[in-house]
């Protein structure tokens, strides 16, 4: 095959593959079964082994590649990442509601809701539609560069698709590790005598942190985005925003919903907790947005909580443990705290021996 033929099918495998991973990951409807999309991969690979001088860093055969790090560099986030408020009860969302309407002056208001999930938050950066950098939410203000490792995972894009989308573009959203890809991994690390992942949680936070992305890489990650830093050149609403980033590439969570008032909250929340059990991943609760962004900017943030958002969280899982003890630690300004000591239970993922009293 000429230098100018093999060039022409690369480009076309290229935007193949592309648009097979979209159909897969973002809209739920793969277009070819499995073996064709491993074939039409091989053949990519091998074109590209052959014509180095069509190397391209965003090919789909290059998510995987890179050395292993000798630590993460630090990442500084220009808008921070923080944290949401919690409600546990309808009283507590209720007052939420409540308390927006005084500040904004309003009878009625908009939200989109959508599941908490239990995985990784991530600040994904595109430059002309190339992934440029991911970083971790670390502290809020300064995360870690785990950009090769975000590479592996299929449903981040590594090239978005489409046009209009702005030539600086953050996105963000939450890694996290399918029940079904967690099962099969811990049933494939028994069989060999490997060590097990204890929960989807820790299994995505410390998969995504490996310094040899070939190991994430092997790791069942996937991605949801749930919103964009940025504001130039995107919709004044967080659904709009959502729709537009699903069109450039971005998977978008299937279960958001916009709803009204809190008792639209409220019945999103039920039909979310009565769905729990059935879902491909693991969440704790339903998260809540004023979906304007004039009214976001209007309510604006108390600490280091915006006020236009809150996360209602599900029950947590109880488990009967024995009390074996109780002491009192002193802290340095002489705080006294009690703390339980506990006949070691696994509770939530993980195995609980202390527990803070209050």
């Amino acid at each position: 095959m000429s230098a100018h033929r093999a060039g022409q099918r690369i480009r076309q495998l290229r935007e193949e593959l592309r648009e097979h991973n979209y159909r897969y990951h973002v809209l739920n409807d793969p277009s070819v079964p499995d073996a064709e999309y491993d074939r039409l991969m091989r053949e990519l690979e091998g074109l590209e082994a052959g014509h180095p001088q069509f190397a391209d860093p965003n090919s789909p055969t290059q998510r995987v590649g890179a050395e292993p790090a000798e630590s993460f560099d630090t990442v500084r986030h220009q808008v921070p990442m923080l944290s949401l408020g919690n409600a546990f009860d309808p009283q507590e969302v209720q007052d939420f509601h409540q308390r927006l309407l005084k500040r904004l002056e309003c009878e009625s208001l908009l939200y989109m809701a959508e599941p908490k999930l239990d995985g990784v938050a991530i600040a994904l950066h595109y430059h002309d539609g190339k992934l440029v950098l991911a970083a971790t939410r670390g502290d809020g203000n300064s995360g870690e560069d785990v950009t090769l490792n975000a590479r592996t995972i299929q449903s981040i894009p590594l090239t978005l698709r489409g046009s209009g989308f702005p030539s600086r573009l953050e996105v963000r959203g939450e890694i996290y590790m399918p029940l079904a890809g967690f099962d099969a991994y811990n049933r494939a690390a028994r069989e060999t005598g490997e060590k097990t992942l204890v929960n989807p949680r820790n299994a995505a936070s410390g998969s995504l942190r490996q310094l040899d992305p070939q190991l994430t890489a092997k790791r069942p990650l996937a991605f949801y985005c749930y919103a964009a830093a940025t504001r130039e050149g995107l919709p004044n609403n967080q659904y709009d925003v959502l729709m537009a980033l699903k069109g450039w590439g971005f998977p978008v969570n299937p279960e958001m919903r916009k709803v009204k008032d809190a008792d639209g909250c409220l019945d999103y929340y039920d039909q979310l907790g009565a769905k729990r059990e059935a879902l491909a991943y693991e969440i704790d609760g339903a998260v809540y947005k004023v979906n304007d962004f004039e009214l976001q900017d209007a309510l604006g943030f108390v600490s280091k909580a915006p006020r236009w958002a809150l996360a209602h969280k599900f029950p947590a899982q109880e488990q009967m443990t024995r009390l074996l003890a109780i002491e009192v630690q002193v802290g340095r300004t002489g705080a006294i705290t009690p703390v339980a000591r506990l006949e070691p239970v696994f509770v939530g993922g993980v195995t609980v021996t202390n527990a803070t009293l209050h």
